[in-house]
């Protein structure tokens, strides 16, 4: 009986000295840091119809679990530049894309799957509107992108976050914020 109060003593302690890495969390402004480092990689020569374009994406939001969601929102404003018969048109193109966050415990980082663009607009010389196959390049560019770069990347230099990410975690997306939680 003893060992067993002795044990169950251990284990709470246990228990409460590692309550301070129970649960990590990362918001909305510190998503969109981590991306908006990152878009230098967002440029891409594609094609468009035959016609040679240069795209970029300028400027990365955020928008974490809206409305008590389990999905992320990011809304790119990129830029294009077609060039054709020796002249060049800039395109302005922003898009709203909504996709799944997971967490990869090998590369000890959150993803984005089942990324889907939800809305688009485009306003180039005078036109305005939308341009289904500009929005099918951008998108090419952006999974290509969200593929092999993570939205946040753990911090293995923090112990507590090298210590927390050798734990089974599980991620929740709440309003403005993804967690990760050990799973028990």
């Amino acid at each position: 009986m003893k060992i067993f109060v002795f044990i169950s003593l251990l284990f709470l302690t246990a228990c409460n000295s590692t309550q301070g890495i129970s649960v990590y969390s990362f918001t909305n402004s510190e998503v969109e840091s981590l991306l908006n480092k990152e878009l230098p990689k967002l440029s891409e020569k594609v094609s468009l119809m035959g016609l040679p374009v240069q795209f970029d994406v300028n400027d990365l939001s955020v928008n974490i679990g809206p409305d008590n969601s389990d999905y992320v929102l990011l809304g790119a404003d990129s830029s294009a530049e077609i060039n054709a018969f020796a002249l060049k048109y800039p395109v302005r193109l922003k898009l709203q894309i909504q996709g799944t966050p997971f967490y990869d415990s090998e590369k000890k980082a959150v993803f984005l799957r089942n990324v889907k663009l939800l809305d688009s607009s485009i306003d180039a010389g005078g036109f305005k509107g939308n341009l289904e196959v500009l929005d099918n390049e951008a998108m090419d560019v952006m999974n290509a992108f969200l593929a092999v770069n993570p939205v946040y990347k753990l911090n293995m230099n923090d112990p507590k976050m090298a210590l927390l990410s050798n734990l089974p975690l599980d991620l929740k997306v709440v309003e403005g914020a993804i967690k990760l939680v050990p799973r028990l």
